[in-house]
């Protein structure tokens, strides 16, 4: 009630904008639907909105008067917040399957030894990583033992965890994607790491080149799904950085964010099955739950995995056991590959709308990238970017350009607009989609 309540104040919610119905609503938030027809029926009461028998619940005019009267401090703004959340790497939170989660809470905290409620062991629960060990293998590849995992607080502390490890046996430089992740490059250089960037086309990452950086000890790659745009690593590149990386004694990190969306075959098997001495791999159920939970894990190679646990001992950040034995129990259970079935196809469907809108609406524009994860990158001619962010329906979209992404040394002058179609709750799908339509050319 106090989000709605918040929505309206803010002009999130316009006077007249029609509510979902009280079951839809209830639906999308995982709630009874009589706590949303309490919490509608006390907005009317206070006159925040207005509901009449056979109509839907709109937004009433007392709210334009009531944002209208509250004063502003002199010289302060306050930018507008975007209506529609078309960020990339955002999964629906309003999917989350909450009685399975509270189910599998349940269980596991019945069945927490009582140590569990202890210090915790920096390697993260045994139950989790034996669970994930089975998983993983099965899902995606991964060969390992559960001894070789390591849980930690999301991908974000997994790769800190990993670079400040490489700098502490002596690694200088690791090479990272033209396009990626601001905030990788940010753990890397804050643990006193050079990240030269690798040329990314439609083969993806240019490993070839690491031959000509002597001084480069690791990679990060997306070789799955390239983050931002969306190109597998070649089967002839995968193998040359193996190759590489048993040349010169260098680690390949393998972030896989979300190599369980594929939409027209069977996901590609994670790097790290080739050669577990060689690749270190960082999952998280971020993309696939919530980011909430901060819940990641690595699976390292054995000459990594202390150099990994003295830094996660130095920072003393470890995800709290209940969430670790809830995770495992989840796993067992099948509610995780359950979830992620349902997800698949919920995100596939998402993405053949979009599809389908820019074929009719925006014909000129281009999908770029594999039909898998959870954005697609749309090609835009040069500094389109630019112009796209001058034009009125862009304050209404989160949405992001690829210049956000672009390494600062990258040679590529690529232009587009990265759309993430997962974020937006399903009554709320075909309005941010409109709205992207809306400020396309």
């Amino acid at each position: 009630m106090e989000a709605l309540r918040d929505a309206i104040r803010s002009g999130r919610l316009l006077p007249g904008t029609r509510l979902p119905s009280s079951r839809t609503l209830a639906a999308d938030l995982g709630v009874a639907r009589n706590t949303v027809a309490r919490a509608y029926s006390e907005l009317v009461a206070e006159g925040w909105l207005t509901s009449q028998h056979g109509s839907r619940t709109t937004v009433s005019q007392r709210a334009a008067d009531v944002r209208r009267s509250r004063t502003v401090r002199p010289g302060t703004t306050t930018p507008p917040r975007p209506e529609h959340d078309l960020r990339p790497g955002h999964p629906d939170l309003s999917s989350f399957p909450r009685e399975e989660w509270a189910r599998a809470v349940k269980r596991a905290l019945q069945a927490a030894p009582t140590e569990a409620f202890g210090y915790a062991d920096p390697h993260g629960r045994p139950e989790l990583r034996e669970a994930l060990a089975e998983y993983l293998a099965r899902a995606r590849g991964v060969r390992c033992e559960p001894d070789d995992i390591v849980v930690c607080c999301g991908a974000a502390e997994g790769l800190d965890l990993i670079a400040r490890a490489l700098a502490d046996i002596g690694v200088s430089a690791v090479a990272v994607e033209e396009f990626g992740l601001p905030a990788q490059r940010r753990s890397l250089t804050d643990a006193g790491l050079r990240c030269p960037p690798l040329a990314v086309d439609a083969g993806g990452a240019d490993v070839d080149a690491l031959d000509a950086m002597p001084d480069v000890g690791g990679v990060v790659l997306t070789p799955s799904h390239q983050f931002p745009l969306g190109v597998p690593l070649r089967p002839d590149r995968r193998a040359s950085v193996i190759d590489w990386a048993r040349r010169t004694g260098g680690v390949v990190i393998e972030d896989d964010y979300d190599g369980e969306f594929r939409y027209d075959r069977t996901p590609v098997g994670a790097l790290h099955g080739v050669d577990p001495d060689r690749v270190g791999y960082l999952g998280t159920v971020s993309k696939t739950l919530a980011p909430g939970l901060r819940l990641g894990w690595l699976v390292l190679p054995h000459r990594l995995t202390e150099a990994v646990i003295r830094q996660k001992g130095e920072t003393e950040a470890t995800c709290g056991f209940l969430e670790q034995l809830a995770m495992a129990e989840f796993l067992r259970a099948g509610g995780y590959d359950r979830h992620i079935r349902t997800m698949r196809a919920q995100y596939r469907r998402r993405r053949e709308h979009l599809l389908a809108a820019l074929a009719r609406s925006s014909p000129l524009t281009e999908v770029h990238g594999l039909p898998a994860g959870l954005h697609a990158l749309l090609g835009l001619d040069g500094g389109g970017e630019s112009a796209l962010a001058g034009r009125p329906p862009w304050r209404r979209l989160a949405v992001e350009g690829l210049d956000l992404y672009r390494h600062p040394a990258a040679a590529s002058d690529r232009d587009g607009l990265v759309v993430g179609f997962a974020a937006p709750a399903p009554s709320a799908w075909s309005a941010a989609l409109a709205a992207l339509i809306g400020l396309l050319p």
